[in-house]
């Protein structure tokens, strides 16, 4: 079994701060991409940010320049710092991950259980 666990997130002000972070156990294998995603009331889930197994990133253009995305590859974590917040950043925010289990040669995509993020002054 494969769990991703998140922690992190709450309520800021516009202008502040937050780190999540997202460990994942179980069974592991090996894990390829991880990322965060989010989902404000009445949109779609959309990407954050990646990370591959070799540090390479991508974010969305929205969050270039505040958000950084970092992963521990021994401690299988991975973490994001949200600088500058803005209250359109406020959304439930999950982790993702591709993990290859010790049982399996596919890899499967497991997600976090989500986190609300609120700005607001």
């Amino acid at each position: 079994q494969v769990q991703l666990v998140q922690s992190g997130g709450g309520l800021v002000q516009p202008g502040g701060s937050l780190r999540l972070s997202c460990a994942a156990s179980g069974n592991i294998f090996s894990i390829n991409s991880m990322g965060w995603y989010r989902q404000a009331p009445g949109k779609q889930r959309e990407l954050v940010a990646t990370i591959t197994s070799g540090g390479s990133t991508n974010y969305a253009d929205s969050v270039k320049g505040r958000f950084t995305i970092s992963r521990d590859n021994a401690k299988n974590t991975v973490d994001l710092q949200m600088n500058s917040l803005k209250p359109e950043d406020t959304a439930v925010y999950y982790c993702k991950a591709h993990i290859i289990r010790t049982d399996a040669t596919a890899t499967f995509q497991y997600w976090g259980q989500g986190t609300q993020v609120t700005v607001s002054s």
